[in-house]
C-alpha cells in the first residue's frame, strides 16, 4: 500500500510516499481501507514536533479516516469486512489501509459518502463539546465564530445555528464571509476591513458575544475577550495563528467572564459513554440536514503535502480531503 510518512520532524515539504507493508490488526482492532482522510490542522502541527502529543518516526499523519473494514482482529467486535466506518486516532490515516482500535471506529450512517464522514466526527465533534458541554451555549445567546471559514470554525457556525445561538462569524475575506453566510452566520466580520472590536459592538448592541468560540489564537483573542458580554464564557480550541496569547487576569474580572478550554481528543478517552451520545448526536444532526461539512477540494495522496500547507497557510474554506485511491 501507499503511504505518505513523515520520516523526520519537520514542514509538510518534508513529507515522503512509499510503498509500505499492508498492516495487520491484532486483537481489539480492525484493518480499515482508506477512502478518505480528512485534512485538519493539528495533522500539520504532529509533523513537525509542535503538537500535545508526538508518535515515534517514521508514522503517516492523518487522524480521521472513511472507508472499509476489511479485516477483523480477535476480540475486535461487532466489526466485520464490509462494513462502511469512520476511524479517529492521533496518526496513520494518510495512507491507502490503516490499523485501528475497534474502540475508535463508528458507523458511517446511510446516505453518508466517504468524503464528508472523514471530514465529520473531529470537527463537529470538537464544536459539539465545547459549545454544549464546555460553554453550555443556550438558545437565543449570541456565538462569535473566530477564524469561521475554516473546517473547524464552519463546524461552530453550523452547530451553534442548530442549539438555537445568533452566530457571528469572523473571517480574513469576503469570499471565506460568503461561505459562513450560506451555512447560516447571522452576522460577519471581515478581519481584513473591519475593527474587530468596533465590528462586534455594532452587531451585538454593545453586549457582546455571549460566547465566543476560538481556534485562531494570535492577536484577535484578547481583543474579542476584550468585547465580550456580562458572564460570557471565551472557548480555547486552538491556535491556528500560531501564537499562544497571553491575557491580563484583570480582563475575565471586569466581566465575570470565563476562559473555557475544550481539548475534544482528551474527552474522547477520558468519557467514551458520553462521547459515544455525542456521536449519535452528531449523526442526527446530520441526517436531518441541520449540519453538513462543506467539502470544498480534494487531494489525491500524492498532494498531501499540499493540502496541509494549505491548511497552514489559511487558504482553506470550510474542509478538505485526501482521497488515497485515487
Amino acid at each position: 500500500m501507499k503511504a505518505v510518512l513523515c520520516k523526520a520532524w519537520g514542514p509538510p515539504e518534508s513529507l515522503v510516499i512509499e510503498e509500505r507493508p499492508m498492516p495487520v490488526p491484532g486483537p481489539g482492532q480492525v484493518l480499515i481501507e482508506v477512502h478518505a482522510a480528512g485534512v485538519n490542522f493539528p495533522d500539520a502541527l504532529i509533523i513537525q514536533k509542535k503538537y500535545q502529543l508526538q508518535p515515534p518516526l517514521p508514522f503517516s499523519p492523518g487522524a480521521e479516516v472513511a472507508g472499509i473494514v476489511r479485516t477483523v482482529g480477535e476480540g475486535a467486535k461487532p466489526w466485520k469486512p464490509g462494513d462502511r466506518v469512520i476511524a479517529n486516532g492521533l496518526y496513520g490515516g494518510y495512507a491507502q489501509a490503516l490499523v485501528a482500535d475497534a474502540a475508535r471506529v463508528v458507523p458511517i450512517p446511510d446516505g453518508m459518502g466517504f468524503p464528508a464522514a472523514s471530514a465529520y466526527v473531529l470537527a463537529y465533534g470538537t464544536g459539539l463539546f465545547a459549545l454544549k458541554d464546555r460553554a453550555r451555549l443556550a438558545p437565543g445567546e449570541t456565538l462569535l465564530v473566530l477564524g469561521a471559514a475554516g473546517g473547524v470554525g464552519i463546524a461552530a457556525v453550523q452547530i451553534g445555528k442548530a442549539l438555537g445561538a445568533r452566530v457571528i462569524a469572523a473571517a480574513s475575506s469576503e469570499d471565506k464571509l460568503a461561505l459562513c453566510r450560506e451555512h447560516g452566520a447571522d452576522g460577519t466580520i471581515d478581519y481584513s476591513r473591519d475593527d474587530l472590536r468596533e465590528r462586534i459592538a455594532a452587531l451585538t448592541g454593545g453586549k457582546g458575544p455571549d460566547v465566543i468560540y476560538d481556534p485562531v489564537g494570535g492577536a484577535y483573542t484578547e481583543q474579542a475577550f476584550r468585547s465580550i458580554a456580562w458572564e460570557g464564557r471565551h472557548l480555547v480550541i486552538g491556535f491556528a495563528a500560531g501564537e499562544i496569547p497571553k491575557l491580563a487576569l484583570n480582563l475575565p474580572l471586569l466581566k465575570t467572564a470565563s476562559l473555557v478550554g475544550a481539548f475534544w481528543g482528551a474527552f474522547v478517552q477520558r468519557d467514551p459513554a458520553r462521547t459515544r451520545a455525542h456521536l449519535r448526536e452528531l449523526f442526527e444532526l446530520y441526517l436531518s440536514k441541520k449540519v453538513r461539512p462543506p467539502i470544498t477540494r480534494s487531494y489525491p495522496l500524492a498532494q498531501a503535502a499540499q493540502a496541509l500547507r494549505d491548511v497552514m497557510e489559511r487558504r482553506v474554506k470550510g474542509k478538505v480531503v485526501i482521497l488515497p485511491r485515487e
